[in-house]
């Protein structure tokens, strides 16, 4: 009884010396292997420093890990950003609605919203647009003294508002103005290519109806001046047509009802000739010639 509770005994201390052992190990090899945690990110931040201060110190190294860096950067943010997003974003420019002829129909006058929404219903054409354009008639006419249902009547007679139309002859735009005979007219809003802005093709052909107007003598007879046709006995019906449309767009502004499926005015082509459009005034010693004042004054902004 005696030995085997000395064996016992003997087997209680070999285990208490074993687990001390094995506690003694363990911790030497943690703090060991927390020493050489230590020395490594030591030695990793030291690298770190060195590696920036080498880079640092040469600007072809630097703006090279700078370019990958961002390249990297801009490669995660495009692989988790939707392809259209992308392409939307490629595409994207704020500026353009500067470019846009538009305006707000609700910012017309009641006369000029009548007249706009009729146009937009009869000619299937967007109401922005043409509540710019009649806005702009409006204020051209009444600067160069012609009035805007005219304008209007003849841009829906030459191009049923259409602001790229083109006539065999190279009459172009709104209102069909010959742009190559009418090149000096456009110099005032940057070249020729104004004649597809809208609002300019507007001004310009505005000035060459006041002139062809002011050499017929009459509102008739400016118009056949206006299409070329003054050394044609006929007009092609164009005169009528013009005021016909004018008319209906008169009985709009004042609040009339007039049905958007009345006959419209067909375009009428005729040859235009340089002679037939254009209107030499006589100026005086000390003022400039009215043509040139006209041009002047349409070049101002609205």
């Amino acid at each position: 009884m005696t030995a085997l509770r000395n064996l016992l005994e003997q087997a209680r201390r070999i285990g208490a010396a074993s687990m001390g052992s094995a506690g003694v190990f363990a911790r030497d090899v943690g703090q060991g292997l927390l020493e050489v945690s230590h020395n490594t990110l030591a030695l990793l931040g030291l690298l770190a420093v060195a590696t920036a201060l080498f880079v640092g110190g040469r600007a072809d190294l630097r703006q090279s890990v700078e370019t990958q860096a961002l390249d990297w950067l801009q490669a995660r943010q495009d692989a988790r950003t939707d392809p259209a997003d992308l392409l939307a974003a490629e595409l994207s420019e704020p500026g353009a609605v500067a470019r846009a002829t538009a305006a707000d129909p609700k910012d017309l006058t009641r006369q000029q919203a009548n007249v706009a929404r009729w146009i937009s219903r009869r000619y299937r054409v967007a109401p922005e647009p043409i509540s710019r354009l009649v806005k702009e008639a409006w204020m051209v006419g009444d600067r160069v003294g012609l009035d805007p249902t005219l304008i209007l009547a003849i841009m829906a007679v030459e191009s049923s508002f259409n602001p790229f139309a083109q006539s065999a002859v190279g009459a172009q735009g709104l209102m069909q103005v010959m742009t190559h005979i009418h090149d000096d007219k456009y110099e005032a809003f940057g070249g020729n290519f104004a004649a597809f802005d809208p609002v300019t093709n507007l001004r310009v052909g505005a000035q060459v109806l006041k002139e062809c107007i002011g050499r017929a003598g009459s509102v008739e007879e400016g118009l056949r001046y206006y299409v070329g046709a003054s050394n044609l006995p006929d007009d092609g019906g164009y005169a009528s047509k013009v005021l016909a449309e004018q008319a209906n767009l008169r009985m709009v502004a004042s609040g009339k009802i007039i049905a958007i499926n009345v006959a419209r005015p067909a375009p009428v082509l005729l040859p235009r000739i340089k002679t037939n459009v254009e209107t030499p005034v006589p100026a005086k010693a000390e003022e400039k010639p009215a043509a040139e004042q006209l041009a002047l004054f349409l070049k101002r902004p609205a």
